[in-house]
């Protein structure tokens, strides 16, 4: 028998406790309406991992402004405040299971694929973004070019994070994550490559993190202290999955050091694999990285279904194993694991194929 034990420890994020260890990762979901408003049978699915026993549900990635931040055509949105009540539904279901949830904001970047405000798409820089976009979430052929995002913007976009946050903790969230991954906006922001600015966004390390950190203190600032505030940070891109910080783990330690000093409760490492090294250049993983340089609470992320890889990732600092494929095959992991019963395997075929409204994928 597997020791499980550690799972079912509370974890505090910030002032908000978490009943156990594991959390529902955010997936991508195109199943809200046209206009970004909440559906029931997403109050459902949402619902059903409350009702599986996980202490923390992360939302997928939800759009903050009526400009450029919508990343695909029928994703939730949270820029108004009749999205804002429609989401009270789900954050009330799961509620009454006595599950905690966050919102993940996003703002998409150079990698939208469907946005109803606009059709252009901004970056940090005009860079053509890698890769084509992704068909299982409807897309076709390659990004758009991006045009680089002005400083007023920048300004505009730091606000937008503001209120979306706001509109969250009136939804009853009990907190938010900023998306600073995967390549979308703050991510673009953080890489070389789709970074060539020349003003303090741009050039070192500590000037490519420079927003990242400026929106994680403006919205701790807006919600207080009483309401989590983390954000998400990966290497590899959901166009560049082979990506890595070309300055390794003195790129770790910036980055990871000044998002420590922002004012967030935690930092959300994503990666294909959380247990293999972060670079080829040691064993450290990026998990252990985040502890050591940004002392925060650690979510983990990164095929971790398995209990032996949670344990793993929990010795080398996690604080919480979050689910992304292990979640959508088993709804009730947690119940499982709790009961010992068997696990299933995560079978796209099966998980997908419903409709194209109701697509998931973890990104």
């Amino acid at each position: 028998m597997q020791n499980t034990e550690f799972l079912f420890q509370k974890v505090k994020l910030g002032n908000t406790e978490v009943k156990n260890r594991v959390s529902v990762a955010p997936m991508t979901r195109i199943s809200a309406t046209s206009e970004g408003i909440v559906t029931d049978r997403m109050v459902s699915y949402y619902t059903s991992f409350a009702k599986g026993g996980f202490g923390l549900i992360i939302t997928e990635g939800t759009y903050i402004d009526d400009k450029n931040s919508q990343t695909y055509y029928d994703q939730p949105g949270i820029a108004y405040d009749e999205q804002a009540e429609a989401w009270k539904k789900v954050a009330d279901s799961v509620h009454q299971e006595g599950t905690k949830i966050f919102m993940q904001l996003q703002h998409t970047g150079p990698l939208s694929q469907g946005n109803r405000f606009a059709d252009e798409t901004v970056a940090p820089s005009a860079v053509q973004p890698k890769g084509e976009q992704l068909t299982f979430y409807l897309g076709k052929g390659p990004f758009a070019m991006p045009r680089e995002v002005t400083k007023e913007e920048i300004s505009d976009i730091i606000k937008s994070f503001v209120s979306a946050a706001q509109r969250a903790k009136s939804a009853g969230f009990e907190g938010v994550e900023i998306h600073g991954a995967n390549g979308y906006l703050l991510d673009a922001f953080l890489t070389e490559h789709t970074n060539q600015r020349t003003d303090e966004y741009g050039g070192s390390t500590e000037n490519r993190v420079r927003l990242l950190v400026k929106v994680a203190k403006a919205v701790r600032e807006a919600v207080g202290q009483d309401f989590a505030v983390g954000i998400r940070i990966s290497q590899s891109k959901v166009n560049d999955y082979t990506y890595k910080w070309s300055g390794k783990e003195e790129d770790a330690k910036i980055i990871f050091g000044h998002l420590g000093q922002a004012g967030l409760d935690y930092i959300h490492v994503t990666e294909f694999e959380a247990l293999q090294p972060a670079f080829d250049s040691s064993d450290v993983t990026l998990v252990e990285l985040a502890k050591q340089y940004g002392g925060l609470t650690v979510i983990a992320n990164g095929q971790l279904e398995d209990v032996s890889r949670a344990k793993d990732i929990v010795e080398k600092g996690a604080d919480v194993v979050a689910l992304g494929k292990g979640a959508l095959a088993n709804h009730d992991w947690i119940k499982k694991i709790e009961n010992g019963e068997a696990l299933e395997a995560f079978d796209a075929e099966k998980v997908l194929r419903p409709t194209a409204k109701l697509k998931d994928f973890e990104l």
